[in-house]
């Protein structure tokens, strides 16, 4: 089911998250396309991905592994589609997550990292990971300290089965821009600090429906957005 947009309203609302992408690069001097547009598909059916894809997305995100262990074969058929697992990694779920997506974002527990490089079937490439760090000290909130970010990438580098691209985080909400270009600012500057010739931690995956503007004027490569793209989520979602 496409839900209430539609197939249009999807194309419409694609163009629009692109035009907003569009302006607040120009405010920030940078080129639109430094900055990549993950739609968030969690709760959305295959067919709401496919009219996605046809529009011309190429990159979806998922939170729940259940969903897309069954949303993602629906869509084998479609050349370069990539799959980023953004939800919060569980430890028996670690296998799905490393046999079906291309991208995780949310890295942030050795273990994990360990899991998800010996279960990375040989046959594909390393799976790309961005670790999430915890900026705004939030106890609800999961991600790496700041000040361990440097010890979790060491331990992922360590792993065959994983490539570190970068960094991520989900800050608390903020009322204006300003207040919401403060974390995301905290993270580039500790990406500045981390990034080395050999792993210059390109993706700074932040920045969703609300926020992306501050998020593209603090640096963010990766905004990841899912409401303003597909629209409200099915309230009988799991």
């Amino acid at each position: 089911m496409l839900g209430a947009i539609g197939d249009d309203g999807i194309r419409r609302h694609l163009g629009e998250v692109h035009e907003r992408i569009r302006a607040a690069a120009e405010r920030a001097q940078r080129p639109p396309d430094s900055v990549a547009l993950l739609a968030v598909s969690k709760t959305h059916g295959a067919e709401a991905v496919r009219a996605a894809y046809a529009a011309g997305q190429r990159a979806f995100g998922e939170s729940y592994v259940q969903e897309a262990i069954e949303k993602i074969p629906l869509l084998a058929d479609l050349p370069d589609i990539e799959w980023h697992f953004i939800g919060r990694i569980q430890a028996n779920k670690t296998r799905q997550i490393a046999a079906r997506f291309d991208w995780v974002h949310g890295l942030s527990d050795p273990a994990h990292a360990r899991r998800l490089s010996e279960q990375r079937p040989s046959d594909l490439p390393a799976l790309k990971v961005c670790i999430q760090v915890n900026v705004s000290g939030e106890t609800t909130k999961g991600g790496v300290e700041p000040d361990a970010v440097a010890g979790m990438i060491a331990v992922c580098e360590a792993l065959p089965g994983l490539d570190v691209r970068g960094l991520m985080t989900l800050p608390a909400p903020a009322e204006d821009e300003d207040a919401q270009r403060v974390p995301f600012r905290a993270l580039r500057l500790l990406r500045d600090r981390l990034a080395t010739p050999n792993h210059p931690l390109v993706c700074l995956s932040m920045g969703m429906s609300d926020d992306l503007e501050a998020a593209i004027l603090e640096g963010a490569t990766l905004v990841r957005v899912g409401t303003a793209v597909f629209g409200p989520r099915p309230y009988n979602a799991g």
